[in-house]
């Protein structure tokens, strides 16, 4: 099965590699909002442990609902290679590598299957070579200097077919109902 025909997905993971707490507050904040707004289950922060990116993260998802983990991950290589062998039930993970130097996406996608449990890898100052090696896909959605939040939005998009569904995100205290005009947000704690 792969990433063009219509199924639920499998587990992803966002993996996000070299965070720098000086540096890259922001950019890794937004690399796990949009994991977390397009479905992944997982959000994995590596390099620097910053405990104020992953609060942030886990208090999104108390606030706004749905099931997101965000956690540090002090081996990222090791993970990635540990995921590629067993994602979990002896079942072999799918990694698939934003780069702007992999193959276009619009042609990887048909390509990564979505009956295994998948790791997106995003990318961080300087990527080593080992991180090529070891994802099954290297993938690009451009081949210009962009965003890392703006690659991972691109692919999660196209490899998912757009956006989840918001009952994917139950169980929130705020939920916000669309509207032409002005906002329309639901306070649920206000209930308790």
């Amino acid at each position: 099965m792969t990433g063009s025909e219509p199924s639920a997905p499998a587990r992803i993971t966002v993996l996000r590699l070299g965070h720098r707490i000086g540096r890259d507050p922001r950019i890794s904040t937004h690399v796990g909002l949009v994991a977390r707004a397009f479905g992944a289950e997982r959000f994995l922060l590596a390099g620097e442990a910053d405990k104020d990116v992953l609060s942030n993260l886990r208090e999104v998802s108390k606030r706004f609902g749905g099931e997101f983990e965000a956690t540090h991950e002090d081996s990222a290589l090791g993970w990635l290679r540990r995921f590629t062998t067993d994602a979990g039930d002896g079942m072999p993970g799918v990694a698939v590598h934003l780069t702007m130097y992999g193959e276009p996406h619009e042609q990887a996608i048909s390509q990564i299957p979505t009956d295994r449990p998948l790791a997106v890898v995003v990318g961080g100052a300087k990527v080593g070579k080992e991180y090529y090696e070891v994802c099954q896909h290297n993938v690009a959605v451009g081949n210009q200097p962009h965003s890392e939040v703006a690659a991972l939005a691109v692919f999660m998009a196209a490899f998912l077919g757009g956006m989840p569904g918001a009952n994917q995100f139950s169980g929130g205290q705020l939920e916000i109902r669309p509207s032409s005009r002005g906002k329309d947000v639901v306070d649920y704690s206000e209930d308790e």
